[in-house]
Formats: structure tokens, C-alpha cells, sequence
């Protein structure tokens, strides 16, 4: 018969299960120049990869056929080579150009998924293409102040001032 909640146990939930781990167990992958915790559930341990977001590593998953439920560190060589091979050719596992982080590369014209380390250097190259080109959203990225419309006034305030200053007569 099942425990009921009691005194020393307050629901059916608190319950510890014992989960014993085969020799295939790893607790860190490396995928894509990344540490991936192994204990996670597949689809959360992949967000840890830069580029790629929850809604991308379920249909990564759905796509390289591999179990949710699973944790990482369950997964076999084969199936982490598919969700690679996922990751960095979407387009060829027909996930669609909406679903895909970089849309009409301003040099190429063309539409493509960027991860790891290959995301720093794209978002640094195109912050010193708008620096050099002293476009406005350049120019307040080279300063370090708020680039997307904020106010600055009032809020903001750990680095330099901004927004007016008391006159010091008064």
C-alpha cells in the first residue's frame, strides 16, 4: 500500500528514488567546444551551448531522434554526433529559416545557425563594423551606454554619469 503523507512525510514527493547509473554514465560532454552537464535532461543540458536556446534544443532533439527523458550523460557517441550534425547544418533536417539565429548575413546575404565560439566572433565583428561605419548604434556600444532606446537619466547609473547634473552652486 502506498505511504501517506504524515508527519515526517510531507507528500508522496519527498520520497528520494535511487537511481543507479551504468559504466556509460559520463557527468561532463563536450560538444561543440563545450562542457555539457551530464545529470541535465538533454534538451536543458544543450542550452548550456552558446546559440542555442530551449525552443532550438527540443526540435535539435525531435530531429536527431533522441529520447527527452534521457539525461546527457546517457547518450552514446552516435547520438551526440546526430545532434552535431543538427546543430550545425539545420537546414539540411528541414528546421526552418525562422527558427535559425542569423538571417540574411550582411556580407553573404544568406541564412544559417551560429554556435559556440563562431557566435562571439560574428557579434564582435558586427559591433566593430557599426563602430567603424559611426552608426548611432555603434557609436553607443563603443560609449558602453544603453543602445535600444532606455532612458538614461535616471537609471543605469554604475559606470559614467549621464543625463544632467545638479550645478554644484546650488
Amino acid at each position: 500500500r502506498p505511504l501517506r503523507p504524515g508527519p515526517f512525510l510531507r507528500s508522496t514527493h519527498d520520497r528520494m528514488s535511487i537511481v543507479l547509473q551504468d559504466a556509460g554514465f559520463q557527468h561532463i560532454l563536450r560538444v561543440l567546444n563545450t562542457n555539457v552537464d551530464g545529470r541535465q535532461k538533454i534538451m536543458y543540458a544543450l542550452t548550456s551551448i552558446k546559440g542555442c536556446g530551449r525552443r532550438f534544443a527540443n526540435l535539435v532533439c525531435k530531429k536527431a531522434d533522441i529520447d527527452m527523458r534521457k539525461r546527457a550523460g546517457e547518450l552514446k557517441p552516435e547520438e551526440v554526433d546526430r545532434i552535431v550534425a543538427v546543430i550545425q547544418n539545420p537546414r539540411q533536417f528541414k528546421i526552418p529559416d525562422w527558427f535559425l539565429n542569423r538571417q540574411k548575413d550582411i556580407r553573404t546575404g544568406k541564412t544559417f545557425q551560429i554556435s559556440s565560439n563562431n557566435l562571439e566572433a560574428q557579434l564582435r565583428d558586427d559591433l566593430v563594423r557599426l563602430s567603424k561605419a559611426r552608426v548611432h548604434r555603434g557609436v553607443r556600444h563603443m560609449w558602453g551606454i544603453r543602445v535600444r532606446g532606455q532612458h538614461t537619466k535616471t537609471t543605469g547609473r554604475h559606470g559614467k554619469t549621464l543625463g544632467v547634473s545638479k550645478k554644484k552652486g546650488q
